[in-house]
């Protein structure tokens, strides 16, 4: 897990009531941790343990990187109104110096499954959640958590361009989240949509 053990210190020494004040989730105080919901599934988060994983299926974890993303919300995201205007990783400042090289966006997770079959796409989509938008030539709004939502946008090839897919966030993730926060949570979208195990 690519987790600062600092992290859960902090958590470890941070009131539980002022969390679970700020966000939907809940402290089991006999366990000493906490449970939240991000995109459909239960986390269980303990900062003693120093173990993040999701409720239902412990043993099949997400992307490396999406334990990263539910402790920093967990510890760091105060309340807030979605702004309803969708911008790229390229737009949130500092982010087209950012996402290059090693963070490029991985994309080519959900092009290189899908290539033209924009069904698949759609029906991979709507399984985890997706609502129907009217951009490019399928596109998808997720709910990660309450307010915090992201766009996923698809464009079948032709003889000339290979299928593309593109991640849209709100404007507001600007506020909440560093880089590589935003990096860690766009790794998960690529990898759920992307994988045929998911």
């Amino acid at each position: 897990m690519l987790i600062d053990k600092s992290y859960f210190l902090e958590l470890a020494s941070t009131s539980p009531d002022s969390i679970c004040k700020r966000l939907p989730c809940t402290y089991n105080t006999a366990e000493g941790n906490y449970s939240i919901s991000l995109w459909g599934d239960e986390y269980c988060i303990d900062p003693k343990k120093m173990t993040i994983y999701c409720t239902a299926t412990p043993d099949k974890p997400s992307h490396e990187y999406f334990p990263l993303f539910i402790i920093y919300y967990l510890l760091k995201t105060q309340p807030f109104t979605a702004n309803n205007e969708w911008i790229s990783e390229n737009d949130i400042p500092g982010g087209s110096t950012f996402f290059r090289g090693p963070h490029l966006v991985p994309t080519n997770d959900m092009s290189e499954r899908f290539g033209n079959d924009i069904d698949a796409f759609s029906d991979k989509c709507k399984k985890l959640g997706g609502t129907p938008l009217e951009m490019a030539d399928a596109s998808f709004s997720i709910e990660i958590a309450p307010q915090l939502h992201v766009a996923v946008l698809y464009w079948v090839g032709d003889e000339d361009f290979p299928a593309e897919a593109k991640i849209l966030y709100d404007k507001t993730i600007s506020d909440l989240f560093p880089l590589d926060i935003v990096f860690a949570l766009a790794v998960e979208v690529c990898t759920r949509i992307g994988s045929p195990h998911i």
